[in-house]
């Protein structure tokens, strides 16, 4: 098994309701374990067109499947919620992100690992941080990284 940090995000609909539920319905997975999940934040929109702000979140489970194969199931359950992928960064009932695959380094046309954009995003490393405060990323401590994010925008 395999540690998987899921990055949680909604804005549209009941959005708490709509992360806790989708973070039930993985851990129901036979190949996912639940080992924790952050605290839900709120934060505005990056980038995409004018839209509600979000709540954000990240969840840590073990894996039993490859990461295209847990990639798959995060999709089928955005899709299960609704998410609809009419428009690049449009808002959405349900988006789950691939964060991290344990160490593996990955660049495929269809999944990049750790998260191309994480490290930029306040409202994925902050709730790293809540799960695994000592958490090494690529370019250093998750500690180090928030602080420079928080310190150079």
């Amino acid at each position: 098994m395999v540690d998987v940090f899921v990055g949680l995000g909604s804005n549209l609909g009941d959005k708490p309701q709509t992360l806790r539920a989708a973070v039930r319905t993985l851990a129901k997975d036979p190949g996912l374990r639940l080992k924790g999940m952050s605290a839900l934040r709120p934060s505005a929109p990056v980038d995409g067109p004018p839209q509600p702000d979000y709540l954000n979140g990240v969840a840590r489970f073990e894996s039993i499947y490859s990461p295209r194969e847990t990639l798959g199931r995060l999709q089928r359950v955005e899709h299960r919620f609704g998410r609809r992928r009419l428009k690049l960064n449009g808002p959405r009932t349900l988006d789950l992100d691939l964060l991290l695959y344990g160490n593996l380094t990955l660049n495929m046309p269809d999944l990049v690992l750790p998260h191309p954009r994480m490290e930029a995003r306040q409202f994925v490393l902050e709730p790293l941080r809540d799960l695994v405060p000592s958490l090494q990323l690529v370019t250093g401590s998750l500690q180090g990284c928030l602080e420079r994010l928080l310190t150079h925008g």
